[in-house]
């Protein structure tokens, strides 16, 4: 019988942990194979040399041929796997996958995140999140999605969602703030968004208020805020975020408006990596926020990246429409732009924001 190492690791809460400490032993159980194949998997991506499998059964106190079963199923998800006689096994290359294990792998966060729930397919990540609110799930909870067959954006409009190419995923929120002020947690989120991709990247992406990040004039992430609340209250806000990540092209009616971070770098980064990335970024940025529950310790460094800022823009209100000058974001989030009437404070919702020459 197959045998693994099994100890107690967190407080009120039994995990297998591999150790060198051989107290007890259990037989290998579906749970622990997979948590076999996570540290053999940790292993591989983080050393750059060969690791014998005598070496890793020794370690993990498994047989090599269950080793070598978690190298097959490894090959299987699309690793590539170098194995060589007498020297072992090396990590050439990996899937960009999208599930809950690979961003588990990644996530490093105290609470954005912790909890997963992750779809190949789903119709909307903010539904699905407004769904598990309304059931109960806690703050922190992170619904992550392959595709998206019903992506929403601002004003109703429709997002593309394809398989493999970008990230679309949403994060649940229980602040104890007024309703009023949910509406900058697009802007918090943006500003994590766009330190998430920076990190990651290297790519300087600026922001486009209130809820887009864009690069050279077109957009690769956009925002959605939606809130379930009562007159003083709030029940729940879900956040999602949808990112243009590995797409090549895009359909003729936003090529020109639309971009990717492939298309920009000419590589392909870890979709988990950057979700792990910009969630340990948002925690900064959301404790800054709630301080004083609104933008004032944010307010410069948003209108550092602002790609609006000292541009004419056009306002399409659904009462009017006008132009000017945006000067940048307030302490409520609000754009301020410099008309001939005066300085306008423009409001999120259902006004749209554009340049008079173009989307930026």
């Amino acid at each position: 019988m197959k045998m693994v190492h099994f100890m107690v690791r967190k407080e009120g809460r039994q995990e297998p942990e591999w150790s060198s400490d051989y107290s007890f032993l259990i037989p290998l159980s579906g749970t622990v194979k997979l948590f076999l194949k996570k540290k053999i998997l940790e292993l591989l991506q983080n050393c750059p040399d060969f690791i014998s499998g005598q070496e890793l059964s020794e370690r993990f106190g498994v047989s090599r041929t269950a080793v070598w079963k978690v190298i097959r199923q490894l090959e299987a998800e699309g690793y590539v796997i170098q194995a060589v006689r007498n020297k072992g096994y090396r990590l050439t290359a990996q899937p960009d996958l999208l599930t809950e294990e690979t961003i588990q792998n990644q996530i490093h966060t105290e609470w954005a995140g912790q909890q997963l729930v992750v779809f190949s397919e789903t119709d909307s990540t903010n539904d699905q999140a407004k769904k598990l609110a309304e059931e109960g799930a806690g703050q922190g909870l992170l619904v992550v999605s392959d595709s998206q067959t019903a992506g929403k954006g601002r004003r109703g409009r429709s997002w593309e969602s394809r398989v493999g190419e970008g990230i679309f995923m949403t994060l649940l929120l229980k602040p104890d703030i007024a309703p009023g002020n949910a509406s900058m947690l697009t802007l918090v989120m943006a500003l994590a968004v766009r330190a998430g991709i920076r990190q990651v990247t290297g790519i300087d992406t600026q922001i486009k208020w209130p809820n887009d990040i864009v690069c050279d004039g077109k957009k690769v992430c956009g925002i959605l805020t939606e809130m379930s609340a009562q007159i003083d209250y709030i029940n729940y806000i879900v956040v999602g975020v949808g990112i243009n990540v590995s797409n090549e092209v895009f359909p003729e009616e936003v090529a020109s408006t639309a971009t990717s971070l492939y298309l920009l770098t000419g590589v392909t980064c870890s979709r988990a990596k950057l979700i792990s990335e910009i969630m340990a970024q948002f925690e900064i940025y959301y404790a800054q926020y709630l301080q004083t529950q609104d933008l004032s310790g944010l307010m410069n460094e948003y209108n550092s990246h602002l790609v609006n800022r000292g541009r004419s823009v056009r306002v399409l209100n659904p009462k009017r429409e006008y132009t000017g000058v945006a000067q940048g974001i307030n302490q409520a989030g609000e754009l301020l732009v410099q008309t001939e009437d005066g300085i306008m404070h423009v409001s999120s919702g259902e006004v749209s924001v554009r340049g008079v020459y173009g989307y930026v």
